[in-house]
C-alpha cells in the first residue's frame, strides 16, 4: 500500500512540475529591415533550434516590423514589450561596459568569427554577469566598418578628412572623424540611407559590405579606403526577458543555452562575413574602387582613438571590470584566432 501511495505522490509531483513549466511562446524582435539576414536567417534559425531541442515546448515568432527603435532593444526586453531582441552594444554604453571591448578602434580584425569567439571568451573570464537585468543568450562581432567616398575623389589622406562632410556611426567613429577636422553626421546604421541618399554628406564611415547592401547605399558609393588594421568593429548582444526565461524549465534552459552562446553567435558572424565578402567581390563590376589609405591617415586615426580607449578603460574599471586585462586578452585572442 505504501509503495502504491508513494508512486501516486511521485506521479502527482511530476505532473505538477510539468504544469509549472507550460509551453512557452517567444516574441523575438528584429530591428533591422525585414529583408536583413538577421531577420530572415539568424533569428529564425535560432528559433527553429530552440523548438527542436525543447521538443516544441518553447517556440516563437518574429514580428514583421520592429516594435522599438535600435536604441530601445534592451529596454523593450526589460519591460516585457518583447521577449528577446538583439541590442547594438554601442547604444547602451551607459548600461554595460564589457562588450565594448570589441568596439575599441583597431582592436579587431577582418575575421568576424574570430572576434566573436574572442569576445565570448573575454566575457566568460572578465565580465560574465554584467547583464544583470536580462538573460544574456549570445554575443557576436561583425566585419569592420569601412571608409567610403561618395565622390570621384577617394579619401586617403589626413588632408582629405579636413572639412569633409561624412556620415558615421555614433560614438568612437564620430569622435575620431571630428578630431581630424571632418563634419560628422551620426545616426544608427539603419538610418544611414536617409543621410547618404540625400547627398547630405560626401563620404561615410562605419558600414561593412553587408550594410552597403542591406541599407541600399551602394548606388551612392564610389570608392573604399583600405586600411592595414580594422579601424572599427561593432558588437551585439542577444538577450531575453528574465521573467520569460523563468517560465522555461531548467532542462529546457540548458538545451537553449547549447544552441545559443557561441553557436548562434558564430552563425551570425559568418553570415555577416559571407555577405560582406560577396559584396566586395562585386566592386569591380559595380565601379567601386579600392584604394589604400596613406599610412599617415591610419596613424592619425590611431592617435585619435587613444583617448577613446582610455575613456573606455576608465569606465569599465569603474564598473568593476579589469578593463586593461580584458582588452589585452581580447586583442591577443583575436590575433591568435585570425591567423
Amino acid at each position: 500500500m505504501k509503495k502504491v501511495l508513494f508512486g501516486s505522490v511521485a506521479a502527482i509531483g511530476m505532473m505538477s512540475a510539468q504544469a509549472a513549466f507550460a509551453d512557452t511562446r517567444l516574441v523575438v524582435n528584429c530591428f533591422w529591415p525585414p529583408q536583413h539576414m538577421v531577420c530572415t536567417e539568424v533569428l529564425p534559425t535560432w528559433l527553429d533550434e530552440v523548438e527542436r531541442v525543447t521538443e516544441g515546448r518553447v517556440k516563437g515568432n518574429i514580428p514583421p516590423r520592429s516594435v522599438a527603435p535600435p536604441p530601445e532593444q534592451l529596454g523593450s526586453v526589460e519591460k516585457g514589450i518583447v521577449d528577446a531582441a538583439v541590442q547594438f552594444n554601442g547604444l547602451i554604453g551607459n548600461r554595460v561596459s564589457g562588450p565594448l571591448v570589441a568596439m575599441q578602434p583597431f582592436a579587431g580584425s577582418d575575421d568576424a568569427t574570430a572576434m566573436t569567439q574572442a569576445l565570448w571568451e573575454t566575457r566568460e573570464q572578465f565580465f560574465p554577469d554584467e547583464f544583470d537585468t536580462v538573460e544574456l543568450l549570445s554575443m557576436w562581432v561583425i566585419v569592420p566598418g569601412q571608409l567610403f567616398s561618395m565622390t570621384d575623389t577617394p579619401v586617403t589622406t589626413v588632408e582629405d578628412m579636413n572639412n569633409l562632410k561624412i556620415w558615421t556611426l555614433p560614438g568612437p567613429l564620430t569622435a575620431m572623424a571630428s578630431s581630424l577636422g571632418a563634419g560628422a553626421v551620426a545616426t544608427p546604421a539603419v538610418q544611414s540611407n536617409e543621410v547618404i541618399s540625400r547627398g547630405v554628406v560626401d563620404a561615410h564611415l562605419g558600414l561593412g559590405g553587408d550594410a552597403l547592401q542591406a541599407f541600399q547605399v551602394i548606388p551612392y558609393t564610389r570608392s573604399m579606403t583600405q586600411f592595414e588594421g580594422a579601424v572599427y568593429t561593432t558588437s551585439f548582444s542577444f538577450v531575453m526577458n528574465q521573467d520569460k526565461w523563468a517560465e522555461i524549465s531548467p532542462e529546457d534552459q540548458a538545451a537553449i543555452r547549447e544552441v545559443s552562446g557561441l553557436t548562434i553567435g558564430m552563425l551570425a558572424a559568418q553570415e555577416w562575413e559571407d555577405i560582406s565578402n560577396g559584396v566586395y567581390d562585386q566592386f569591380p563590376e559595380l565601379g567601386i574602387d579600392v584604394v589604400p589609405a596613406d599610412p599617415s591617415l591610419e596613424q592619425a586615426l590611431k592617435d585619435a582613438a587613444e583617448p577613446i580607449t582610455a575613456s573606455w578603460i576608465d569606465a569599465a574599471t569603474a564598473a568593476g571590470i579589469d578593463a586593461q586585462g580584458a582588452l589585452d586578452f581580447y586583442t591577443s585572442r583575436v590575433q591568435e584566432l585570425s591567423e
